[in-house]
């Protein structure tokens, strides 16, 4: 991710906070205002050091104390309130942040989750956000307190005895000098580097625990995946460059910021002259005390300066998905007359592709026939009835449905001409009547119960604990493959949506659970217009009329008898099927 000179973290943070954007000022002002109240008892500390030194009447040491106890404990009350303001105003932040995430996630094109991947979306949403919430919660009042510090600081060094106090802040002057320099537009890149090799390195971590299972079973170590294994090489190869970068200006810094000490031992020796006077004694023993504070607020103010380049990505990554183009509205309401699907010099290509995945795609149904689309992998079948969902625009042509151009039929209008039941269906972590009535929120108790006895889920409803009310994926209580699929076919059903997809719908179903999603099938099919993706061949020998689809688009077409008759691509297909079917061990 490149770096962008005008882009201003507070301006985009104040943004999201609205009318909390006070109280993150007010929160600033107020850790400012604690530094410099902490920094009155270094006053009283002289006063003592000088009763002792110049032999004084001790009896004021007492009031002088509970005086700085004082000025502390104030400090110590103003910044607690400093970081009250600024962690509602974080919170209002993340919150704003996330609910924005989510409502132009909501409007996104299904397409953009296949191609940047959910683990991707879902790192930015809680990651992203989380790191902008720590980043006003915790390090703008320490970066307000840390730039207020050497003010008040310098002040008190200059105020005793200009001299000491100008050497000793020559060097922390020059550190700070040393500081910048590596606060530059090269750190904010090599910054973005390390974001960017985190992620990579997470995702292959990702990649790598799901496939555990592989590696362990052919016994190979990490080194057989070789992606990750280059993803770890990657980020340490990045981390010793960048430590060896930036090891000169670290160790000048550092160097700098703690010679303070030596610069005073100089100043004592040079102006001692004849001897030690009493005042020099004073002063140089409260230098002593004083000035390592500069170390550490130095020290700060780099790793704030770290930190606000954490935030400053994190805000590009949440502006990188509101910055995607969500679906477009439709531009003038229609309405399908019926539920046929015409599809008519179609192209879409995926976002970097080379080509396209489906390529002047034309092909008419009917209302209410069945359809199959088959053919090999990679061929744009899955891709095909994604847009006839509009999961993603078309890159050309149009789809419509009823005579109505699927980009003009609003999306809660078309969703509810469209059921879509995926390969792999799973279910929310809620109860089966809750799973079962996203498919119309509306629908009574009974009507679900219809809709699962439909789809042959009696068997599952008896085995569960609570019946429909028992929720998946607590107490131990897990379906399988087939038993989730029908759960979303009994969904498809209470939707009763006039245009059916399926995706490979019985895919992950043994023989028993197939029987049953196959039986649910026929019931939800019944007169409505229905397209189908399959690789078992057997399950659309009955279809009205079958697409083989290739390289994006249709190579022949007609009924099973008539493609088989023909000889060509699918009944090649057929008999390869046929063959596997048929396939025994030992045979």
């Amino acid at each position: 991710m490149k770096t962008d000179p005008n882009f201003n973290c507070m301006s985009v943070i104040n943004g999201y906070a609205g009318g909390h954007r006070h109280m993150i000022t007010t929160g600033r002002i107020l850790a400012a205002v604690s530094a410099f109240m902490a920094l009155v008892p270094f006053y009283d500390l002289w006063q003592i050091i000088r009763i002792a030194v110049m032999g004084e009447d001790p009896a004021g040491i007492a009031s002088i104390a509970w005086t700085a106890v004082a000025w502390t404990v104030g400090s110590l009350l103003v910044y607690i309130g400093a970081l009250m303001c600024t962690h509602i105003a974080a919170f209002r932040v993340q919150a704003s942040m996330r609910s924005t995430l989510m409502r132009r996630i909501m409007t996104l094109p299904l397409g953009v989750f296949d191609e940047d991947g959910t683990g991707k979306i879902r790192r930015t949403v809680n990651d992203s956000t989380a790191a902008t919430e720590t980043f006003i919660a915790h390090n703008l009042p320490d970066k307000s307190v840390a730039a207020a510090t050497p003010i008040g600081l310098a002040a008190l060094l200059l105020i005793f005895d200009w001299r000491i106090g100008l050497i000793c802040v020559i060097p922390a002057l020059i550190g700070f000098g040393f500081l910048m320099t590596m606060m530059g537009k090269g750190m904010q890149e090599k910054m973005a580097e390390y974001q960017n090799a985190l992620d990579t390195m997470s995702s292959e971590a990702t990649e790598y625990v799901r496939g555990i299972p592989v590696v362990k079973v052919f016994g190979q170590s990490v080194h057989s995946f070789t992606r990750f294994k280059n993803a770890i090489d990657g980020y340490s190869k990045w981390a010793t460059d960048y430590t060896i970068m930036l090891r000169p200006k670290m160790a000048a810094f550092m160097t700098c910021i703690n010679a303070v000490f030596a610069f005073i031992v100089l100043t004592a020796y040079l102006f001692s002259g004849g001897g030690m006077t009493p005042e020099l004694i004073l002063n140089i023993m409260y230098y002593i005390i004083v000035t390592p504070l500069f170390t550490v607020t130095l020290t700060k103010i780099a790793y704030s300066g770290e930190q606000e380049m954490v935030v400053e990505y994190a805000l590009k990554r949440i502006d990188s998905i509101l910055s995607v183009e969500p679906l477009k509205t439709a531009e003038k309401n229609e309405t399908p007359a019926d539920n046929s699907v015409e599809l008519t010099n179609v192209c879409y290509r995926y976002t970097g592709a080379s080509s396209d995945a489906v390529h002047d795609l034309s092909l008419h149904i009917n209302a209410g026939e069945h359809v199959a689309f088959v053919g090999p992998s990679g061929g744009g079948k899955t891709t095909t009835a994604e847009l006839i969902a509009r999961f993603f625009d078309v890159t050309e042509g149009s789809i419509k449905i009823g005579g109505a151009d699927i980009r003009n039929i609003p999306q809660d209008e078309l969703m509810k001409q469209v059921s879509f039941v995926f390969q792999d269906s799973k279910l929310l972590k809620l109860s089966i009547l809750e799973n079962v009535r996203l498919g119309r929120p509306s629908a009574t108790e009974a009507e679900v119960l219809d809709a699962l006895e439909k789809a042959q889920c009696g068997d599952i409803i008896e085995k569960l604990p609570d019946g429909i009310n028992t929720v998946i994926g607590t107490k131990g209580v897990y379906l399988s493959g087939g038993e989730q699929q029908r759960i979303s076919i009994a969904r498809a059903i209470l939707k009763n949506a006039p245009v059916i997809i399926l995706d490979e719908a019985t895919a992950f179903a043994d023989p028993d659970n197939e029987t049953k999603v196959q039986a649910a099938l026929e019931v939800l099919a019944k007169g409505k217009t229905l397209i189908m993706i399959a690789h078992r061949l057997s399950t659309v020998k009955n279809a009205d009329c079958i697409y083989v689809m290739q390289n994006g688009t249709v190579t022949e077409s007609g009924t099973h008898d008539e493609l088989m008759e023909r000889g060509s691509v699918y009944s090649q297909m057929f008999e390869e099927y046929t063959r596997s079917v048929n396939w025994k061990v030992g045979a």
